[in-house]
């Protein structure tokens, strides 16, 4: 080829390429002008308006969150969809508590021990803390539970007289076994 018939290509090469993204972005255009079309109806649609008028969810009130001349941190709260964790002691001391207030003056002592040390206890059900912990309790009968901190349990039934104190040591046996062993055949 000569080379007037090359720059004559080259020059028909530029405006058919910029012919080509034309038609590229008319094409284009017409499926992002179809798309908007469908959002547009849809937003006008039933299935839109039905959509629009379902209610937000309600949420449950709690006991002391609030109505009334609470403060605003209460009222704060109250709005918040999270679980508000009390501001009183912790449920164990509260329980201990509630145990040794009602011991009386026949009081009997009970000194509860676990072998691995530091198991939560359970007095009748409810947590009263963790070993090893002497206790104040009114003379009768009760189902202790000591829980270890890897799943070892351990339950015993004191019956306690009148100004009785009783040690109370438990080897807390596991739920799960420590060791697995496969054998092969």
């Amino acid at each position: 080829m000569s080379s007037l018939q090359m720059s004559a290509s080259k020059k028909l090469l530029v405006p058919a390429q910029a012919a080509a993204f034309a038609l590229l972005c008319c094409a284009f255009a017409s499926t992002l002008h179809g798309q908007a079309v469908a959002e547009t109806a849809g937003a006008n649609s039933v299935s839109a308006s039905v959509a629009s008028s379902i209610k937000p969810p309600t949420m449950p009130k709690f006991p002391g969150t609030g109505s009334g001349a609470s403060s605003s941190a209460a009222s704060a709260s109250s709005s918040s969809p999270h679980l508000i964790a009390s501001a009183g002691p912790p449920a164990e001391e509260s329980n201990r508590k509630s145990l040794e207030a009602t011991a009386g003056k026949d009081a009997g002592k009970i000194l509860l021990r676990a072998t691995p040390v530091e198991a939560q206890i359970w007095v009748n059900g409810k947590i009263v803390g963790k070993t090893p912990l002497l206790l104040l309790v009114a003379p009768g009968k009760y189902q202790i539970e000591m829980r270890g901190s890897r799943g070892q349990t351990g339950r015993r039934s004191v019956d306690l007289l009148p100004r009785e104190t009783r040690e109370l040591a438990v080897e807390l046996d596991q739920l799960y076994p420590g060791r697995v062993v496969a054998a092969t055949h």
